[in-house]
């Protein structure tokens, strides 16, 4: 669900086309189609954060004298985006269906605005939260090492669970990108800094809990608006 461009719908909003098949398409094809714009947004969003990570891997590969440390560190990168993948398809199946819903359904779109702001504000609440600020640390740390530069099975095992971490560490994050645009540039570029202020800044900084504070007020805002109360 969307409020950029997109198809007009009852309650002033705007659905994107990218959750519907365009004409010609199958559902198939326009799963593959979202899934492929999905992972390469994934890629460009998450890698600005993720190359500190990924150089620490390598270094410590290179270190621990592992067999071709590069193509680990590849294999690392390649498992941590697979599972952003399987999140894509995942967000596909459940906004395909949001969306032709809401279609079908006239009065569910009028309430579609108040569940956005809730939305955002249920992403605000979770910023703040010490699980939030668990899953972060864990997508802070560099990797322990030993096993995990055994051999390219430990090289994917950890970038698996690491991918697994990072997304639900990011949930609310992409709670706000479902809201403002999944394909928007804007709302891409937007979260992306927000994605990576979190992950590189002093912790001192409390970027997290003031991204949190920012979307919360944002949710509450949206359903003040849908309300008529602004």
């Amino acid at each position: 669900m969307e409020t950029m461009d997109g198809m007009p719908m009852p309650g002033d909003w705007s659905m994107s086309l990218a959750w519907l098949p365009m004409c010609g398409q199958t559902w198939s094809d326009a799963a593959l189609s979202f899934l492929g714009m999905w992972t390469v947004m994934m890629v460009a969003m998450m890698l600005p954060s993720l190359m500190p990570i990924l150089w620490r891997y390598h270094r410590g590969s290179s270190l621990s004298r592992a067999g071709q440390p590069g193509l680990l560190t590849l294999l690392v990168g390649a498992a941590y985006f697979l599972v952003w993948a399987l999140l894509g398809m995942l967000v596909f199946v459940i906004g395909s269906q949001l969306a032709t819903l809401a279609m079908r359904r006239p009065d569910l779109a009028q309430t579609t605005p108040m569940l956005m702001g809730a939305w955002l504000l249920l992403a605000g609440v979770f910023q703040c939260t010490p699980s939030k600020a668990r899953l972060l640390a864990c997508c802070r740390s560099a990797p322990e090492g030993g096993g995990q530069w055994a051999n390219g099975f430990a090289a994917s095992a950890y970038g698996l669970r690491l991918g697994l971490i990072c997304c639900l560490s990011c949930s609310a994050l992409v709670a706000v990108l479902l809201v403002l645009g999944v394909m928007d540039l804007r709302a891409m570029l937007l979260v992306t800094a927000a994605i990576t202020a979190e992950r590189l800044a002093p912790r001192s900084l409390r970027v997290p809990e003031a991204i949190g504070t920012v979307t919360a007020g944002a949710g509450g805002l949206l359903i003040a608006q849908a309300a008529g109360l602004t």
